[in-house]
This record gives structure tokens, sequence and C-alpha cells, in this order.
């Protein structure tokens, strides 16, 4: 049976005109914690089916620019001129480059709700996890601007945990939090970091 919760999220994503019922974790957390501003750069890395690009663009406005990376197509593509989606491996070696371009400079912010797909085996779950964080930790330093945002999905693992330990130090401020639009029963978190650290200053 599915959750009165889950329908509740979805038919509302449905009614309201979001691609997901994954828009409205993003809205929570922006209104929470203002994490988005008008004109900001905001990069969405694993952005299907493009729920989180919509709720970037409404926070950023005409003038800024949201630009989301998938191994899936955005389609049909969200029409606005702000938004920029293309098709990539987030591990191959020129996407940094790609994003930059498209986005016109660094990040104020970068986004990502993805996660791995599941297989039910343990192990192996929790090794993508591992691979998937470990590729948006390399990606920051080259994307995101200094003193800029990150929100990051976390699954519960200790790997998980221990990428997340190492992206903190990165930044000035952190927490962890759980949105209320999350289904009910999972296990996922999200990182908020504000304030990133150029690499020269102290972690």
């Amino acid at each position: 049976m599915k959750s009165e919760r889950k329908d509740a999220f979805h038919q509302r994503a449905k009614r309201e005109g979001y691609r997901s019922r994954a828009a409205y974790k993003l809205d929570e957390l922006q209104r929470d914690h203002r994490l988005l501003r008008p004109g900001d750069r905001v990069v969405d890395l694993g952005c299907w089916p493009g729920g989180w690009l919509q709720i970037a663009a409404e926070a950023v406005g005409p003038s800024g620019r949201v630009v989301g990376v998938d191994l899936a197509a955005i389609d049909p593509p969200i029409p606005l001129a702000s938004v920029i989606a293309f098709q990539a491996d987030l591990a191959e070696p020129t996407v940094a480059a790609r994003i930059l371009d498209a986005l016109g400079g660094p990040a104020d912010a970068v986004l990502s709700d993805a996660a791995p797909k599941l297989t039910g085996l343990r192990a192996t779950d929790r090794a993508h996890e591992e691979a998937l964080l470990e590729t948006i930790e390399a990606l920051l330093p080259a994307l995101l601007r200094p003193g800029g945002t990150l929100v990051v999905k976390l699954l519960e693992s200790p790997e998980a945990q221990a990428i997340a330990k190492r992206l903190q130090r990165r930044f000035a401020s952190t927490r962890i939090t759980k949105s209320q639009a999350t289904r009910k029963g999972s296990s996922e978190k999200y990182l908020i970091a504000k304030n990133f650290l150029s690499p020269r200053e102290p972690c």
C-alpha cells in the first residue's frame, strides 16, 4: 500500500507542474536555510527528472543561471532561458569545464539530490554511493566559488558519513538535516554546508 504521504507530495507535484515530488525537498530547504539568492549561479549534479532545477530557477530568477547534469536526459527540456541541462557522467574528465562554460563562471551553489540505483546488495550499494559522493567531492574545487554553498544528499552508511566529515572541513558552517518531503522510512539526509573555504585557507 502506497503511503498517503507519498501520494500527497506526488499529487501536489503533478498539480503544481513540478517534475517530481523531490522538488518539495529543495523548496523546504530553501525556505528554512536561504540557500539560493536572485542572480546566483547554481549547479545541480544528478538533476533528473528536473524538480530541483525548477525550484532553483525560481529562487535565482531570470538574472541567475542553473545548470544541471545527469546521465539521463531532461525530457522535455525545462522551458526557461535560465536553465541548461545536459547529459554526462559526472566522472568524465571534461564535465567540470562544460559546467563552468554553461554557467559563465564558478557556482554560488552546488546541489545534489543524486543517489545510485539500489541493487539490494548492501556492500554494492554502499560502494556506489561512496563513488558518487567522492566524485562530487572532487568536483567542488573546480565548480564552487570560495564562500559558496553545498547541498548534498547522504544515505545511511559509514562510507557516506566519512565523506561528509571530509566535506564539512571544507566549509565554515555545516549542518545535517532531513526534509519533511522525504519518503517515509527513508534514511536520506542532507548536508548543508555554507562558506566554502578556498584551498589555501586552513581546514
